[in-house]
């Protein structure tokens, strides 16, 4: 396996370190304090094509590989978690189109989708459905016009603005994906505030009364909604925010490295005392390693590798166990300055301990995990 980059990639990964510093970099902290993202960020993503990363050329979009993705979604998730967990979501429906839709569906959606003219979010969480995602009860119900669907939906990432809706119901009780315009009539928006990180991500709970689609909208056929669909952009979704731990780790140990070479304690710099030491040599130690087992899903993922599921599940496990644990040692090292948002490590904490949760826990990636090498070894 080699991780030489290509020239196409090192000037792609350069390119995302410069554009996240200069456009998302300084609107972090209003954006975690506000819980909105700005104008202006939105538009230099679609200016830069940020939204059209994993669509196909052929629809207006970058066709970035895997291995490219990674770096971007790095980058991305170095500078602001939120503005990552739009790629996710976006790229999570434009995946889910580009695979399972009709040649119509994809002639209509992807281009609005690649140019940022539409967004997309994932609506598959519910009060009572959340690891458990076969246990929705949102129901749709057919009749010549098309679809109705009635139900809510949970945490939905940039729910409150996105134009396009993946939605996942019941549908003569088998669970069915439909894309939801976010214009159609019966969809009532709760904005979720107060969270304990991705403050930014605008996210919502959806509730959907008699809310009619016409019958194109249904993706993929009746009962593949669960099977395939949802597992295929859970997937994704795992991948990103994978290396947007990678992230923030790598920002965690940056601020660690800033601030413990300049602050002095009993006359001594705190990186020259030798507990201060450890932590960052865990910092660096444990973000290469998440890095390379990232690079490792990126490059199954390219080549289409039996075990690229697996490879994803491990990269996203150690990954978001490394960021939250890197966060919390530069909150540490900070000390009480740490706990200020005059620093942006509180906030990286914050939106790390949110990575061990979404898109699947620790504890069901520790089943996962666990499952599939027991059932190697037999």
């Amino acid at each position: 396996m080699n991780f030489d980059l290509t020239a196409e990639q090192l000037e792609a990964k350069e390119n995302f370190e410069s554009f996240a510093k200069t456009c998302i970099e300084p609107y972090a902290r209003q954006m975690d304090s506000r819980q909105e993202t700005p104008d202006e960020v939105l538009s230099s993503l679609k200016q830069g094509g940020y939204l059209g990363a994993n669509i196909s050329e052929q629809y207006g979009g970058k066709g970035w590989d895997s291995m490219i993705l990674s770096f971007l979604h790095e980058e991305i998730g170095k500078s602001c978690s939120s503005i990552r967990s739009l790629l996710t979501v976006h790229g999570m429906v434009a995946y889910a189109i580009q695979k399972w839709g009709s040649p119509e569906q994809k002639k209509r959606w992807l281009p609005d989708l690649a140019s940022g003219v539409k967004t997309g979010a994932f609506a598959l969480t519910e009060k009572d459905a959340g690891s458990d995602a076969s246990a929705l009860r949102t129901e749709a119900a057919q009749d010549e016009l098309g679809y109705i669907i009635n139900g809510a939906k949970k945490w939905t990432t940039y729910g409150q603005t996105a134009d396009l809706l993946l939605v996942f119901a019941r549908l003569e009780g088998e669970i069915t994906a439909f894309i939801v315009e976010g214009s159609a009539s019966g969809i009532t928006r709760t904005a979720v505030t107060g969270l304990l990180g991705l403050r930014g991500s605008m996210t919502a709970d959806l509730t959907f009364e008699n809310c009619r689609i016409p019958k194109e909208n249904l993706l993929g056929r009746k009962g593949a909604g669960l099977s395939h669909v949802v597992q295929f952009c859970l997937d994704y979704g795992r991948f990103s925010i994978a290396c947007g731990c990678v992230g923030i780790a790598q920002a965690s140990l940056e601020a660690s490295l800033r601030y413990s070479g300049e602050r002095k304690q009993f006359e001594r710099t705190l990186i020259e005392h030798q507990l201060i030491q450890k932590m960052i040599t865990e910092m660096e130690v444990h973000t290469s390693a998440a890095r390379l087992l990232c690079r490792q899903a990126a490059y199954s993922r390219d080549t289409l590798h039996p075990d690229c599921v697996l490879q994803t599940w491990k990269a996203k496990y150690f990954a978001s166990i490394t960021a939250s644990q890197a966060a919390k040692d530069a909150v540490q090292i900070h000390g009480a300055n740490g706990c200020s948002s005059l620093y942006p490590v509180e906030r990286y904490m914050r939106d790390a301990k949110i990575m061990e949760i979404i898109e699947g826990t620790n504890q069901i990636h520790e089943l996962m995990i666990s499952s599939y090498t027991f059932g190697q070894f037999k």
